[in-house]
């Protein structure tokens, strides 16, 4: 059982900060930001879940079936995450790249604190063995100075995992593909690494943040593992019988001269091949979703929306479903993962197909970070514009991709990964 209180808090981006430093003195830590970007489907500001009293990590076999049970027994808040590995426990598929990260393929956690930020006000759940910590926690909290972090990092060298040249080559081998009817599209990603590298994490995630302030923005620390991520895309969430999924596909840069900008946005409102990569993606999605609807009941909100972000503009559609009431919260990940937006159709054969050109195992990128409700409803983000760290190999990961149609030109797909690199590029290097 939890016990609940609601405070005021003066400042809600004070306190964020307080709190997320206060945080780092757990092993366990899951914090996911909305910047206020609300939404249609914003629940809360911010919300922060710290210091495991159970917990779940397994590789990819029977991971669903694992995880249901666990979510199941424990009827309450857990956070984590699933990695794109996860599919090979879903489909005849392997992951046999270079993982320099070795995070592992599911985990989740039961928080004995939490925190659920929305205005001028947090609830505070804690698990009934720490009740009695709850006020002077909160004190503590409040007490944090907000001071300028004194950087812990070492100089960090990016290498690239494929170079130029060997992009272009793999392109074109993905757009052979294409051509052949193997496939329609096909999501291609790339790494950018840095060895003996010592970075502070809680920085780098503030840093990436304020650079690109998205609705879907996490910081995750699993023990000596961290995911400092800028996300914009939400994979998929459950409120109640309603199944929202919102992907994105579609990426222009900003201007700093207005007129610019708008022209911008407008060129990618009407750039039939990203509307042409973001429909075959909604097509997909409604097919994954269809697995556990109500019949008759997908429906496509949103098709090809383009919304504006610090950074770039995102082409963004937004597709709904009803299940039964007896559909097991699970089921609806199972049945979906890997996100449409981050493989290709039809997804199986674009899956094989990435797995043979692609040269580093993705893990956790390009997987998804979130949580269960007691109720059993959810919410997952999608793991992109996303650094990774594993702290005792000094080992530094961020990786992008672009989706590839039959209208790719390797050239301009390479200059969109740069374009989405930039912001993780520019805050490890500074």
């Amino acid at each position: 059982m939890r016990v609940t209180l609601s405070k005021h808090i003066q400042d809600p981006i004070i306190f964020k900060q307080q709190l997320l430093l206060w945080s780092q003195q757990f092993d366990d830590v899951v914090w996911m930001d909305s910047n206020l970007h609300n939404t249609a489907y914003s629940n809360f500001d911010a919300v922060l879940a710290v210091d495991a009293f159970t917990s779940i990590q397994t590789d990819y076999i029977e991971a669903f079936d694992k995880l249901q049970e666990y979510q199941e027994s424990t009827k309450d808040w857990i956070f984590g995450y699933l990695t794109y590995d996860v599919k090979n426990g879903l489909e005849q598929l392997e992951s046999s790249n270079y993982d320099g990260l070795e995070f592992s393929d599911l985990f989740f956690f039961q928080p004995k604190k939490l925190f659920l930020l929305k205005g001028n006000q947090v609830e505070i759940k804690y698990l009934n063995m720490v009740d009695d910590e709850l006020e002077s926690d909160f004190e503590i909290i409040n007490s944090f100075q907000i001071y300028e972090t004194v950087s812990e990092s070492s100089a960090i060298k990016i290498k690239l995992r494929i170079h130029k040249d060997a992009y272009f080559e793999k392109v074109n081998a993905m757009l052979d593909h294409i051509h052949r009817g193997d496939i329609y599209e096909a999501n291609f990603c790339q790494e950018f690494y840095a060895e003996n590298a010592k970075i502070n994490p809680l920085e780098t995630y503030l840093n990436l943040n304020a650079v690109s302030r998205p609705p879907f923005a996490t910081f995750l620390k699993q023990n000596d593992k961290f995911l400092m991520s800028a996300s914009p895309e939400r994979y998929i969430k459950k409120e109640g019988c309603t199944i929202i999924s919102q992907p994105i596909k579609g990426t222009a840069k900003r201007s700093v001269d207005e007129v610019e900008d708008q022209q911008l946005k407008y060129d990618l409102e009407h750039n039939e091949k990203e509307r042409a990569e973001n429909i075959m993606i909604v097509d997909l999605v409604r097919n994954d979703l269809s697995k556990t609807a109500i019949k008759s009941s997908v429906v496509v909100e949103e098709l090809c929306k383009v919304y504006s972000f610090p950074q770039v503009h995102q082409m963004i559609s937004t597709v709904t479903s009803k299940i039964s009431e007896d559909t097991k919260p699970v089921d609806i990940l199972k049945t979906t993962f890997p996100m449409g937006s981050m493989t290709g159709a039809p997804k199986l054969s674009a899956m094989k197909i990435i797995e043979t050109l692609e040269e580093s195992k993705r893990g956790l990128y390009s997987g998804t970070v979130g949580y269960f409700t007691p109720d059993g409803d959810f919410d997952f983000n999608v793991i992109i514009r996303s650094i990774l760290y594993n702290q005792s190999k000094k080992y530094v990961s961020y990786s992008v991709g672009g989706a590839i149609t039959s209208k790719s030109n390797p050239v301009n797909e390479y200059e969109e990964c740069l374009l989405k690199a930039k912001a993780m590029r520019d805050v490890l290097e500074r």
